[in-house]
């Protein structure tokens, strides 16, 4: 009788020593986009690239200003063009104030040079971190004659968590975007 009392109470402590059950936290959502297809983007203005098929062009203000819009991410790309007339300087400063003028809510910005000079194009990438309005920046320009700006922008408000997978979405995208950029 002893030998049993000793066996259930060791079988007590034993079975007994678990943690508490915690609740799972609750789960974010996942999104998942299709992988692209590039398609050229034809056109008459001074330039030419490919984008993705999950977006779409749509024009913009002026002539050769274009909208890249992502409608299921709530996503646009605004693109402008301007010819450079002896304004270089003053559309590189127009571009890099556009990015630092971010700074108040970007939490770092990091920049890439680029350059094809095969195609005469070279420029800057910037992407912003935290709660910025604008994660993607960038220019392109061939330093004589063309400069054109794209800035990605979505219609919520900045967070970065939540945003984190469209951002880097797009982010592929531009960088297609900019491998095929050619002047005409």
């Amino acid at each position: 009788m002893f030998k049993k009392l000793i066996v259930v109470f060791a079988g007590t402590l034993l079975f007994s020593c678990s943690k508490d059950p915690v609740p799972k936290p609750s789960g974010e959502l996942r999104l998942e986009y299709p992988a692209p297809k590039y398609k050229p983007f034809v056109n008459s203005c001074s330039y030419t690239f490919e984008y993705s098929d999950f977006a779409e062009i749509t024009d913009a203000k002026k002539q050769c200003w274009f909208y890249l819009t992502y409608p299921e991410m709530k996503a646009k790309v605004f693109l402008t063009y301007y010819p450079i007339n002896n304004d270089f300087d003053l559309h590189i400063k127009e571009a890099e104030k556009m990015v630092y003028e971010h700074t108040i809510k970007a939490s770092s910005i990091e920049t890439k040079s680029f350059a094809y000079p095969e195609r005469n194009v070279f420029g800057n990438f910037y992407e912003l971190k935290g709660q910025s309005a604008s994660n993607l920046q960038f220019y392109a320009t061939d330093s004589t004659k063309h400069f054109v700006t794209g800035y990605l922008y979505f219609n919520t408000r900045p967070k970065p968590d939540s945003l984190a997978p469209a951002v880097d979405y797009v982010k592929k995208d531009l960088l297609h975007l900019l491998e095929t950029f050619e002047w005409k």
